[in-house]
């Protein structure tokens, strides 16, 4: 087991492991990533059931669909520079009775990855807790890696951020400040090194659709959230992925683009289990979500690989 955990903790040091910083500071042409999230193990019976709590039990629909994205994304060309999931990566929370088995068997299929893609994870709320403590947050990076960092990919800088400590963090403030912290030294860093663009990922929204609509379950609390907004759109940020709808939304403020993508596991609406390509021009971010049948058996459209095939 230690091994396995070991395997998964591709972020330390608050950076991603798979990526040499130095190398990755300049712009070296178009290229594109994968971004999925929810695959949440246990929620489809647990949905069905109506009993989100303690209906978790049987999980073999979200592993098919799981083997389904992995296969899908092995088979792209050109390969994708990296695989993110944004979070709820099972549905037990912390110190259920299923979570320990729901991350062995994700795992279990993650593993099969092309080794050239390399997997960056995100924290959720089942996967930290709704209201998250050290002791949560810990177990976290001790199966995943580090809950918040950043990493440099062709001279475009990435932040992975915790979004509970947003969300609540009343059992464990001290963290919270030491991630607003951190992210404003990192935005810091990120103008000096004047990088193409800086992108976002988090498990909640900011919004779903409108900067100022209201506060729920599925977005963060509108003051928290206005102060982000405001703190991103001086930094220059273009673009938050997120999940935790599981539903397709977004919207933009100031020229932050929110995007929120449907589950790999549970729909909660009516799109398609998938997962969404993201592509990075000189000039852009361009993203289209797939259902997993649809890459699957077609691969990225022509458009897609024309954006890719411009060299600067």
């Amino acid at each position: 087991m230690a091994a396995d955990g070991d395997a998964f903790r591709r972020a330390r040091g608050r950076t991603l492991t798979a990526f040499r910083q130095d190398d990755e500071y300049q712009w070296k042409g178009p290229f594109y990533f994968i971004q999925g999230a929810d695959p949440q193990f246990g929620l489809i019976k647990a949905w069905a059931v109506g009993d989100t709590t303690n209906g978790d039990d049987e999980w073999g629909e979200e592993i098919k669909l799981t083997e389904q994205a992995v296969q899908a994304i092995n088979k792209l060309n050109p390969k994708p520079k990296f695989f993110v999931l944004c979070g709820d990566l099972i549905h037990g929370m912390p110190g259920t009775q299923w979570r320990k088995d729901q991350e062995q068997d994700l795992k279990n299929i993650l593993k099969n990855t092309d080794q050239d893609i390399p997997l960056v994870f995100v924290s959720g709320n089942h996967d930290v807790g709704n209201t998250p403590t050290r002791e949560t947050i810990d177990n976290y990076c001790e199966s995943w890696g580090d809950d918040y960092f950043s990493f440099w990919v062709g001279g475009v800088f990435f932040l992975v951020l915790n979004s509970q400590l947003y969300f609540d963090s009343s059992k464990c403030p001290e963290l919270k400040q030491a991630q607003d912290v951190w992210l404003n030294g990192q935005l810091g860093a990120a103008e000096k090194h004047n990088c193409k663009h800086i992108i976002v990922f988090q498990h909640i929204p900011l919004f779903l659709r409108k900067p100022d609509e209201e506060h729920d379950y599925f977005n963060l609390e509108k003051s928290v959230r206005q102060e982000l907004m405001e703190r991103f759109h001086k930094a220059g940020i273009k673009a938050v992925f997120s999940g935790h709808y599981h539903r397709n939304a977004g919207g933009s403020y100031k020229g932050l683009e929110m995007v929120v993508s449907s589950a790999i596991g549970c729909q909660l609406g009516e799109d398609a289990h998938g997962l969404r390509v993201v592509v990075v021009t000189d000039e852009k971010i361009v993203h289209r979500y797939y259902s997993l049948d649809e890459l699957s058996s077609q691969g990225l459209e022509k458009e897609m690989l024309d954006m890719l095939a411009k060299q600067n």
